[in-house]
């Protein structure tokens, strides 16, 4: 099962980028997580440009359409979601192939609340199946860990099983 992953942070040294691509290393057999890059291309959004689609937009669309589920990490910006992340799921609001597309959520700061919570309701809102099993609160923050610290972490485990979680209930529909 192919799963697409989007980081809601554009930045180098992002801790959630390199809790995805811990996350790809993770994988268990039969399950391979890619790491969607083109966020940062794509445009802000204009309903007016739905009808064609710019070439970023279609990227994206293709690669979600492709994926058996999504895996999203980002971080919190002001009590809510990020900019970026936001624009990517406003370009797959009217997408029909993201319609009840299995979601798991990774979130590296467990107190960032409201950027979880707000992401929840913007995907229940896109009709997004989210999946509690698939999704994890991990206290990352402040931790400085790199992404090899990351994949021999104590965390480990539960990345896998949230990944396994994930592929399981995809292959139940």
């Amino acid at each position: 099962m192919n799963i697409l992953a989007f980081c809601g942070s554009l930045r180098r040294l992002s801790m959630n980028a390199a809790l995805l691509r811990a996350t790809a290393r993770l994988a268990p057999a039969g399950v391979r997580v890619e790491i969607f890059a083109g966020l940062s291309a794509l445009p802000l959004f204009n309903p007016d440009l739905e009808a064609e689609s710019p070439a970023a937009v279609r990227l994206m669309h293709d690669a979600v359409a492709r994926c058996g589920a999504l895996l999203i990490a980002s971080p919190e910006y002001a009590h809510g979601v990020t900019g970026v992340l936001k624009n990517a799921l406003d370009w797959l609001v009217s997408f029909e192939a993201f319609v009840d597309k299995r979601v798991a959520i990774f979130n590296a700061s467990p107190r960032s609340v409201h950027a979880d919570g707000a992401l929840r309701e913007i995907l229940t809102t896109m009709s997004a199946s989210i999946v509690p099993g698939a999704c994890l609160a991990l206290p990352l923050r402040g931790l400085n860990l790199t992404e090899q610290q990351m994949f021999e972490s104590e965390h480990a485990p539960a990345i896998r099983l949230a990944l396994l979680a994930l592929a399981s209930q995809e292959a139940r529909t």
